[in-house]
């Protein structure tokens, strides 16, 4: 017992000593109204607080979708650079874990002299001495950790590895979401597209028609001028429509890790946009502080910051370390295995910079700068997550909302279309307003197809504020 008692003491004297402030974890969450307030606001019976699906593109039901997000989560540039600063964070925290531990080296030495002959020999004798010399040493050094500068190092790798890994995980939030939303925006312009160009020929067959009559003397030159400006106008819009779906392609590449153009003819055929399900699972809104990669990863790096400062308190310090040497050797190549040529070294050191001008103490406030931005980061973070939520629940509502009049209103406009076809098969309406109506149709289906793509983009806001659809990122620490 006499015997374990003086180390035992020595390592709890030893950890009494670290330096610097403890991390006492993330701050409380800011006063105020709960996540999920405008969960609540909504009314939306659409909404449902239960497990969210990680992989909540599939609730979209559009197989293309789905392969895209992988070929993302596979192939884009930005998984392979989240993944590489993973592996640096670890490797860093190994270095610090042996760091904590002796080094040795070995060296072998081999050296030859020829020195001049000092011992008063004649005048202009050219004799010198030569020496061998032949040595294999083992070389070791260990600083203790008097103050904790060591501890508070691998706090630091710890929590930076932590921030990484949720960085990857935020990184997958927004790389899905980018996908899907791109994917939602081209299907929606293509959809657009086709509607304009059925809205053209309606148009061209409406102006001619009034052409006719003008000729005939029926219609009036103001009745042409006003089709040949609605014909031109949504002429118009054909090529900001074509530039967009251009665009989405494009930007469908680059996210899948492909250059621009490659997915050209494997999504220019067009498809319906996918819609949410019936009832959304959002899991449950006041756990979102929890589920947010952002906001864990700037947690992670406030602790990172404070475990800063104990490293830099404890340079300030005295540092105690050790050095031995382990040596064997002579003047013959024998003298290398004659153990009664062993020569011993323990050499302790003690050292202070207690005369640095205040740059220790600099550098101890610039840690703690950096650690109160860090603070005042993660309560950023924490608040304009809050503030997304709140936000993409109470728009997805209200979407929905605005989708069901805008079905309304197409199908409308549809049986107004049938109805005015059987009064021109009657012969008590004219050609020339049964077009003026489908055109209508046509433009209360172009507003459908956006009010759609809207659901869908607050959908996808929806799962991404929520901090959905990530895997776990010490996958990439494999």
């Amino acid at each position: 017992m006499n015997k374990t008692l003086p180390p035992l003491a020595l390592s709890l004297l030893l950890a009494a000593c670290t330096v610097g402030p403890d991390y006492a974890g993330p701050p409380a969450t800011p006063s105020g109204a709960a996540p999920g307030a405008a969960f609540v606001r909504a009314q939306d019976p659409s909404l449902r607080a239960t497990p969210g699906l990680a992989r909540w593109w599939e609730g979209l039901g559009d197989p293309t979708l789905n392969g895209l997000v992988d070929d993302a989560l596979a192939h884009s540039p930005d998984v392979d650079l989240a993944q590489a600063r993973i592996r640096e964070a670890l490797s860093q925290l190994r270095a610090r874990q042996a760091d904590r531990l002796p080094s040795v080296s070995a060296s072998a030495l081999y050296g030859h002299a020829e020195l001049p002959d000092l011992g008063g020999g004649d005048e202009g004798s050219s004799d010198t001495t030569r020496i061998n010399v032949y040595n294999l040493g083992l070389n070791a050094s260990w600083e203790i950790d008097l103050f904790g500068g060591n501890r508070r190092q691998l706090e630091q790798a710890r929590a930076t590895v932590g921030a990484r890994q949720a960085d990857f995980a935020d990184m997958q939030v927004s790389l899905t979401a980018q996908v899907a939303q791109a994917y939602v925006n081209l299907r929606d312009a293509q959809a657009r597209l086709a509607i304009n160009e059925q809205s053209i020929a309606l148009q061209e067959q409406a102006l001619g028609l009034t052409r006719q009559r003008f000729d005939a003397g029926t219609a009036t030159a103001l009745d042409v001028e006003r089709l040949q400006g609605q014909l031109d106008s949504t002429r118009a819009q054909i090529q900001p429509l074509h530039a967009d779906i251009d665009a989405y392609l494009d930007q469908l590449a680059v996210l899948t890790g492909r250059t621009p153009g490659a997915l050209d003819e494997r999504l220019a055929a067009g498809g319906p946009i996918p819609l949410p399900p019936a009832e959304v699972a959002i899991a449950d809104p006041t756990s979102l502080v929890a589920h947010r990669p952002d906001i864990r990863a700037a947690e992670r790096t406030l602790a990172a910051s404070t475990a800063a400062i104990g490293v830099a308190d404890a340079a300030r310090l005295p540092r105690l370390s050790f050095m031995g040497i382990l040596g064997l050797g002579g003047t013959s190549p024998g003298d290398v295995v004659d153990v009664d040529r062993l020569t011993a070294l323990a050499l302790p050191q003690l050292s202070w910079s207690f005369l640095d001008f205040g740059r220790g103490a600099a550098q101890v406030r610039q840690r703690e700068a950096q650690r109160d931005q860090a603070l005042a980061q993660y309560r950023k973070t924490v608040l304009g997550a809050l503030e997304d939520a709140e936000t993409s629940l109470s728009r997805f509502g209200h979407a929905r909302l605005q989708v069901a009049s805008l079905a309304r209103a197409d199908q409308a406009a549809t049986r107004a279309a049938t109805l005015n076809r059987q009064r021109l098969d009657a012969g008590t309406s004219s050609l020339i307003d049964q077009l003026d109506i489908e055109r209508q149709q046509l433009s209360a289906a172009a507003a459908l197809s956006q009010g759609k793509a809207a659901l869908v983009n607050s959908y996808v806001a929806v799962q991404k504020a929520l901090g959905l659809g990530w895997t776990d990122a010490e996958a990439a620490s494999d």
